[in-house]
């Protein structure tokens, strides 16, 4: 599957168990390793683990691998590696505090409803 077709399934997950602020950033220019950011926001760690867990159930059922998952348990941040594209749902108050879409400050932000 292409990088492209893991965000755009990776959105779909997301989106279809409420996840907020939904942001995807294009990083091909800046890192060899993974092609997307994506990063939302759920407000408690039942959300967070419930919205990881979806992203990972939805991926596998097309054929995409899930490299790795950490933060499952505290639920704060979880990121789930798609090899391609890496997703990080975190709370409101985690996200402010490490603020990824500034780190990440020269990736190109798309539109969230990438399609493939």
């Amino acid at each position: 599957m292409q990088a492209e077709a893991i965000c755009h399934a990776a959105v779909e997950a997301l989106d279809d168990i409420k996840a907020e602020d939904i942001v995807v950033m294009d990083v091909r220019k800046m890192s060899a390793l993974f092609d997307y950011v994506i990063v939302a926001s759920a407000e408690s760690t039942r959300q967070t683990r419930a919205l990881a867990k979806n992203v990972q159930e939805k991926l596998r059922s097309t054929g995409t691998s899930v490299r790795g998952i950490e933060g499952e348990n505290s639920g704060e941040w979880v990121l789930v590696d798609l090899g391609e594209v890496i997703v990080h749902v975190m709370q409101p108050t985690v996200r402010a505090y490490y603020d990824l879409e500034q780190l990440w400050g020269g990736a190109r932000q798309t539109d969230p409803r990438l399609t493939a």
